[in-house]
């Protein structure tokens, strides 16, 4: 199937259905098919609702509308985020467009219970789990009609091909980890030591579990041994990489460009990078979604969080290559931690022969 295929196909899936949603891998036209929709449903004299969890996106919406002639719709759409969507009069709206409606949370429902009219879904990553609050609140208000994930556009040439590779290191027994408490002198102490307390306090209950596992969390990704590994990793790829870090501080750290908030040149290293002027960016969540950047072949992911939706929406800025091409894609991942489990559920939804778990140690070969 060819890409406009896969949309138009999308599309009739929605015909003669007042709430929807269609599952539609990255780079395959998820925003184009929303667009068509309007085109088909809905008339100058309506007005549809855009509804995404960042104002970012809602430019790939006008300049997709521009790219492909369709401005005239611009009238019609209004757009908002899910943390302002109560504010809006769901009287006000013909229709609805939820773009990521993975992110519908129960407290939606004030909005999405009084709004009486077409609904259409759109995502790349749906809730895994029909039962989670996301899982039901996709099943009420736009159950999937459609999907056509990123691992079907790889194997219809929409897409490239990829691999990952897993690399298994270990813990460091240094002490190299510098640990700071309220109230108490900051220490050094291991990754290895480190791991060691804060697991144990999980496995006694000792204290809030969520907050013991947040905090377990955030020190594994503080941990240095990853940044050390990672920059031994670029030195040995010639082409151009991305590396996703787990904060501004690792990305400052990690490359001499970088791209987040609070980076004044971050624009300026994002126009370098598109345009090969510079090979290796860093950057954090912030370019996850909604960024294309030709030629990019390999990128570093730090973290995986136990998130498919992450780990997919990094992996899709590597998939836009020609559909010769393949990307690889390199997940760091701590040896029997609790990290392999989050490397193994964030990647449950991709095709478990294109990933090569490797056991690297602590060096890089």
């Amino acid at each position: 199937m060819t890409k406009d295929e896969v949309q138009l196909e999308a599309l009739a899936a929605t015909d003669n259905r007042q709430r929807c949603g269609i599952v539609l891998g990255t780079g395959v036209g998820k925003t184009l098919v929303g667009l068509k929709h309007i085109d088909k449903n809905t008339t100058s004299l309506m007005k549809c609702l855009i509804v995404a969890p960042k104002k970012s996106i809602f430019q790939s919406w006008k300049d997709d509308a521009e790219k492909f002639g369709m401005e005239h719709l611009l009238d019609r759409m209004v757009f908002t985020t899910y943390l302002s969507l109560n504010k809006r009069n769901p009287k006000d709206f013909d229709a609805v467009y939820l773009d990521e409606c993975h992110s519908l949370l129960d407290n939606h429902r004030g909005f999405l219970q009084l709004y009486k009219g077409k609904i259409l879904g759109l995502t790349g990553t749906p809730p895994k789990r029909s039962y989670s609050e996301k899982g039901r609140l996709v099943s009420e208000f736009c159950p999937v009609v459609y999907t056509f994930k990123a691992d079907d556009a790889v194997e219809n040439k929409i897409l490239n091909d990829y691999q990952i590779i897993v690399h298994q290191i270990s813990l460091s027994s240094d002490k190299n980890y510098l640990v700071k408490m309220k109230n108490r002198k900051a220490w050094m102490t291991s990754e290895e030591q480190n791991y060691t307390y804060w697991s144990r306090r999980i496995d006694i209950g000792s204290g809030n579990m969520h907050m013991l596992r947040v905090m377990r969390m955030k020190a594994m990704m503080e941990y240095p041994s990853k940044e050390k590994y990672t920059k031994k990793l670029l030195e040995n790829i010639p082409t151009k990489c991305i590396v996703f870090a787990n904060t501004q501080a690792q990305a400052d750290k990690l490359c001499d460009h970088s791209y987040h908030s609070n980076n004044p040149d971050s624009e300026d290293n994002l126009i370098a990078f598109k345009n090969g002027n510079i090979t290796k960016l860093s950057c954090v969540l912030q370019l996850s979604e909604g960024v294309n950047i030709s030629n990019l072949k390999q990128g570093i992911i730090m973290h995986s969080y136990g998130n498919e939706r992450k780990a997919s929406q990094r992996i899709g800025r590597l998939l836009r290559l020609n559909p010769d091409d393949k990307a690889i894609v390199h997940i760091l991942c701590y040896m029997n931690t609790i990290d392999e489990k989050w490397v193994k559920e964030s990647l449950e939804g991709f095709d478990q022969s294109k990933i090569l778990w490797k056991d690297y140690g602590v060096s890089l070969y």
